[in-house]
């Protein structure tokens, strides 16, 4: 150890000040302890900063070798490990700091400029109602406000048949005998969210609700995780007795991901997609079976889709944007809430913390549920400020200005901000049993002790009897904490105070259930280091007989538990420095027990609302004796918080909760899909429709196919066969002066026919609605200037050749074209290359912003003609902002640039916008943004879109929030049943940004390798984001690759991938 004079000193701390600093973990600052030692100071400001398990039992190990060399050496190798953490954790908390700080500037920024061009249409008295001056609303003052303004849910509703869809992917979801606590992934929240689906669908007007969930089949797991439905509860009868068979409340489990597999949260995230896909299929029949029951016939629509958990947030949207009806969201728990409680520990990089807990990717998640989201549901208003206040998509400040502008009818320039609910989770109070004081209620310990006269005492709860071994007098009140262990719960404050306050520790006992132990040694360091100083407490201020400390207890034990300590006239307190809700304070309220409480966090809103105790400082220990004291020793306070907690109970109550959340759902702006075009529900007028027609369209289909061959059409004599199939064409179909009958050539314009055109053909259906099988084509294969290239359309006709190999699945199979070039452009590319555009039953422009379908012979009087959805664009306008996004996105990535030499990294092009699709040129690649770079920013501003890089980095294009090239696939279904899982997506190595989007889900995948080498990926993400691998699985049976693109390839992985699924 020479030259590391240094290190001498501090192993001489080390030696000098003994294990014990270690564990008891006291901070002593220079200021505060009189005379400063800087070894001292070492250790006890580094070494106990230091939380690793391993460095402390390695320090044991230290102080007891007794071999002087050995025990050197070990010390030496001990502090240079410290010496190595304490550095990393500076650091780590040195970039966190400066992380925070720039977020802090982004985020100030993102308001200046939504404020800045937003008050351009306000007057000069409006002016002031900037970000910055926002009046002061009290958390009372606020919440009448909000609730007088709402039409309460109420009897009245019986009327209503609403369906509602609930979503919880991770854990193991079933209705009885939930095994809370197997893991971390079935907690709480699968209690909640099962007992919220039987509540809801009590409730008056609601008919079904559906919980869906991942469906499990393994053999580590009980099988009825893979049962595909469980029901829940029976629906209630109303007064007419009209209640069909699928009323009530059920489980739904989806199959996605490894069926044999149980999977932790973290790793579902690259099927989430297959999720949806299933979801939407389930939803979709369950419409029509509601409809048929009680919608007259007309499908009954989800009308709301909830997503619990980040996971299910994702899958909400997406289902929202696909099915267009509204969604709601509840955390739970928050990602960047944890993410900035591990960076604090110091023990982890962000790097380290991103792979072990695919962080980023649930953050992204969390971030897409609030862009999509009309309802934000929080158990607390903390929840509201501290931690959704962390995400980019949410403002608290700018949420108030936009919501202040709806109101006054102001344009925001498409700017949104998700509504956020304060609802309490609810409880069942069904078991609990109300004792009103009486004198048979007074010395009730006493009599059921000793007996009323004397006799044997009675049976007594064994819990009852565990808890009294621990006191030498067990009738005296008392004080109960029942927590976790955790430094964060704060026991030992409450210890101190109880300890250190003679009157209190007098007037009652302390009972701390402090979850269940066998050997303090083999719990957690933290939790040990809790228990162990509670032990040291106890000895030093000499509280035997005073304190139950019990070992174990069972969950059925804790309304027994609050039962005896009610029985005592005894207080329940919960001191955490933090407490995010406080279900436990609603609980012992139900029992008749008083609270004291922390006044940070969540039983703010608690004691609000029932107001049965006192609120403390967790940091003061004078004051929390104080509030014992008061509440044990005022007998008349102590029974006017019982009557109050019995008397407002009611409002955790599932009743009450989800008439509150139905009220609030009820305020959302209720969206459905409403189509122009009526789609026939009776499936024989389908069938006599198509009919009539199916040999004309069989005629037309094999013209097309034939005509894609070009050249080897006419070597076999294929133009006298299409020569034929026109002069039956003609005999059949009406005269159509306006139609040059060819859909490959011919004018543009009569190609391309306008919206308005749609009307004539209201009643009509494209030949889509035929398929039963769809060939997707989506390869991004284009020049360095974006162009496509030629050789697109040479695997176009091979595509199409291995399809005819199958004669017997060539008859129902269709084809679609997704681009991201406008229309225009895909016509004059197909054009080009003499590919008829009736070849394809579909065409997907503009990255997803478009659909196209052709006109089919005898279907109308528009054959060659494309004509538009006319319902896709209302379907895909939520949240579309477009003037707001075009002046923002320009200043963003253009900046502020010199007026007289303007370089301009994008510009505008009109061309290939349109109402629905900003694209831009990209002049200079280096200076353009990363998609999620410019997300960020967009979602700080309050502006929600798709925005995306295509045609190898030539161009970006920025569509509304939930449209895109997959979602356009999932509108097919939607809108025409043509199942995703009967799709097959034909991609290339690479793509536009989207591109990972195309790969999974329930459809089938093909990638062809060797055909695209250049796409726009690079542009996607930068360093710290989340990786494709939490986007696409790895293996899937579903996706197939190519490696030699020949007819006969592609018929065999197409006939392998129909056996896939």
């Amino acid at each position: 150890m020479a030259g590391n004079e240094w290190i001498n000193g501090y192993l001489e701390a080390i030696l000098s000040t003994g294990a014990g600093t270690v564990d008891e973990r006291k901070t002593v600052t220079p200021k505060e302890s009189g005379h400063f030692s800087p070894t001292k100071y070492f250790v006890e400001e580094v070494v106990t900063s230091v939380d690793e398990s391993d460095l402390h039992r390695t320090w044991i190990k230290v102080v007891a070798t007794r071999n002087t060399r050995e025990r050197s050496s070990r010390l030496e190798n001990m502090c240079w490990r410290i010496w190595h953490l304490a550095r990393k954790k500076k650091q780590l908390e040195g970039e966190e700091l400066q992380r925070l700080a720039n977020r802090r500037w982004e985020r100030e920024q993102g308001r200046r400029d939504a404020t800045e061009d937003m008050s351009e249409d306000l007057s000069e008295g409006e002016k002031g109602d900037g970000i910055g001056e926002m009046p002061i609303e009290t958390p009372k003052k606020n919440l009448h406000k909000q609730i007088s303004n709402l039409e309460v849910w109420s009897d009245d509703k019986k009327e209503k048949r609403l369906y509602i869809v609930l979503l919880s992917l991770h854990g193991l979801v079933r209705g009885e005998n939930m095994e809370l606590g197997r893991d971390s992934d079935t907690g709480g929240q699968i209690k909640y969210v099962v007992e919220l689906a039987r509540a809801l669908a009590k409730m008056p007007g609601v008919y079904r609700v559906d919980l869906f969930t991942r469906q499990i089949s393994s053999p580590e797991i009980d099988w009825s995780y893979g049962e595909p439905t469980e029901m829940l509860t029976a629906g209630t009868d109303d007064d007419d007795n009209n209640i069909g068979e699928s009323s009530g409340a059920y489980i739904i489990r989806i199959p996605f991901g490894p069926r044999d597999k149980y999977l932790q949260k973290e790793l579902l995230w690259p099927h989430i997609q297959e999720f949806v896909d299933g979801a939407l299929a389930h939803i979709l029949n369950m419409s029509k079976v509601l409809g048929e029951q009680v919608g007259g016939g007309q499908p009954v629509w989800p009308h709301v889709i909830h997503g619990h958990y980040a996971d299910a947030g994702d899958s909400a949207a997406l289902l929202s944007g696909a099915l267009n009806v509204p969604m709601v969201l509840t955390g739970h728990s928050l990602g960047r809430n944890k993410l900035e409680q591990l960076l604090k520990q110091g023990r982890q990089s962000k790097e380290d913390i991103n792979s072990t807990y695919k962080i980023m990717r649930r953050i992204e998640a969390e971030e897409l549920s609030l862009d999509a989201a009309e309802l934000v549901i929080t158990s607390t208003k903390q929840e509201i400020e501290e931690q959704w206040g962390l995400y980019d998509g949410f403002d608290v400040k700018l949420e108030k200005v936009l919501r202040a502008r709806v109101r006054r009818g102001v344009n925001c320039h498409g700017r949104y901000m998700p509504r956020m609910a304060v609802i309490p989770p609810g409880m069942d109070f069904s078991n609990v049993v109300i004792q009103e004081d009486g004198p048979e209620v007074d010395g009730e310990l006493t009599q059921l002790t000793s007996g009323a006269d004397g006799s044997s005492p009675k049976a007594l709860p064994s819990i009852w009897l565990e808890v009294m071994r621990f006191f030498t007098n067990p009738h005296k009140p008392m004080i109960l904490a029942l927590s976790r262990p955790d430094p964060k719960k704060n026991i030992t404050t409450l210890l101190k105070a109880f300890g250190e306050c003679r009157p209190l520790r007098e007037l009652a006992n302390l009972t701390l259930i402090m979850g269940n132990r066998d050997d303090i040694d083999e719990m957690s360091s933290g939790n040990a280091s809790v228990l162990t100083t509670v032990l040291k407490l106890i000895d030093k201020y000499d509280l035997y007989g005073q304190v139950a400390y019990p070992k174990h207890h069972k969950q059925y034990d804790v309304p027994e538990i609050y039962r005896f300590a009610a029985k005592t006239k005894g207080v329940f307190i919960n001191p955490a420095l933090v407490e995010p809700f406080g279900l436990t304070l609603i609980e012992v309220a139900a029992h008749g027990l008083p609270m004291v409480a922390t006044k940070n966090g969540g039983p703010v809103d608690i004691h609000r609302a029932l107001n049965n105790g006192l609120l403390v400082d967790p940091h003061d220990e004078k004051a929390i004796a104080d509030a014992l004291v008061k509440l044990l020793s005022e007998k008349n306070l102590w029974h006017e918080c019982r009557k109050n907690g019995w008397k407002n109970i009611h409002l955790f109550s599932w009743p009450e909760h989800c008439r509150t959340y139905l009220t609030r759902v009820a305020a959302c702006r209720m969206r459905h899909p409403q189509w122009q075009t009526n789609t026939p529900e009776d499936d024989k007028a389908v069938e006599e429709e198509e009919s009539l027609n199916d040999s004309l369209k069989d005629e037309h289909d094999m013209s097309l196919r034939l005509s894609i061959d070009g050249d080897l059409a006419a070597a076999s004599g294929g133009l006298d066969v299409q020569d034929q199939v026109k002069r039956i064409l003609s005999k059949i179909r009406k005269p159509d002066s306006g139609s040059n009958g060819n859909g490959g050539g011919g004018n543009i314009n009569m190609v391309l026919d306008n919206a308005t055109s749609t009307s004539t053909s209201s009643s009509k259906y494209p030949l889509l609605r035929r398929r039963r099988r769809l060939i997707v084509i989506t390869l991004d294969l284009y020049d360095k200037n974006g162009a496509p290239e030629n050789k697109m359309i040479e695997i176009m006709q091979k595509i199409v050749k291995a399809v005819q190999l199958d004669p017997q699945t060539a008859r129902v199979t269709g084809f679609a074209l997704s681009t991201a070039m406008p229309v225009v452009e895909t016509i004059e590319f197909l054009t080009s290359g003499n590919v008829p555009v009736n070849e394809f039953d579909a065409l997907i422009c503009s990255s997803g912003s478009q659909v196209y379908y052709p006109a089919g012979p005898g279907i109308n009087t528009d054959e060659g003609k494309l004509l538009p959805d006319p319902d896709y664009e209302v379907h895909i306008d939520y949240r579309w902002g477009c003037e707001g996004l075009k002046k923002t996105i320009w200043k963003l990535m253009n900046g502020e640039e010199n007026a007289e030499k303007p370089s301009y990294p994008i510009e505008e092009d009109p061309k290939s916008s349109n109402s629905h699709c900003i694209s831009y040129k990209i002049k200079d690649h280096t200076k353009a943004k990363k998609v999620d770079e410019l997300r960020q920013k967009l979602r700080m501003r309050g502006l929600r879109c798709h925005a995306m890089y295509c045609r190898g980095s030539s161009r970006m294009h920025v569509i509304p929030l939930l449209a895109s090239r997959a979602q356009a696939l999932r509108y097919l279904f939607v809108r025409w049943r043509l199942n995703v899982a009967n799709m097959y997506v034909i991609l290339g190595e690479t793509g536009d940004t989207d591109y990972e989007e195309m790969i999974s889900g329930t459809h089938k995948t093909i990638i062809m390798k060797g055909v695209v080498s250049k796409g726009s990926e690079e542009l996607l993400r930068g360093p710290g984001s989340y990786q494709r691998d939490d986007i696409v699985p790895n293996e899937s049976p579903l996706v197939a690759y190519i490696n030699e693109i020949t007819p006969e390839n592609i018929a065999n992985v197409l006939k392998q991938l129909s056996k896939s699924g």
